[in-house]
């Protein structure tokens, strides 16, 4: 059973930054992807970020347009950081941590993945 953590979420301007973590434990070795979504309230979850590792390479996908938010992996552990830049109000929501996606994807169904974490508040101020 695969425990996520996350970490980083708050309170920030519209304008400003912020990096979420996510870190992986408890049968951890077998994952070979993570992942970002959100929730708003009375809204479906909606993809963010996702990162998959084979052979050593990672392959990020994200559903940022102007390349706002960026997914990355540390120094190849099982912890995934996402860092949001230039917020918007409408980012504001509870974003939730992923792991174990289906193995050829789709990635953005978030339906498909095995592994939730709690969910961390980010609230983005106008």
């Amino acid at each position: 059973q695969v425990q996520l953590v996350e970490s980083g979420g708050g309170l920030v301007q519209a304008g400003g930054s912020l990096k979420l973590s996510c870190s992986a434990s408890g049968g951890a070795s077998s994952i070979y992807g993570m992942g970002w979504f959100r929730q708003t309230p009375g809204k479906d979850r909606e993809f963010v970020a996702a990162v998959v590792w084979s052979d050593g390479e990672d392959t990020p996908y994200t559903n940022s347009p102007k390349g706002r938010f960026a997914i990355s992996r540390e120094n190849d552990k099982n912890t995934v950081h996402l860092t949001m830049n230039n917020l918007k109000p409408e980012d504001t929501a509870i974003y939730y941590c992923a792991a174990d996606p289906p193995w050829s994807g789709p990635y953005n169904n978030w339906r498909l993945w095995h592994s939730w974490g709690q969910g961390t508040q980010v609230t983005v101020s106008s």
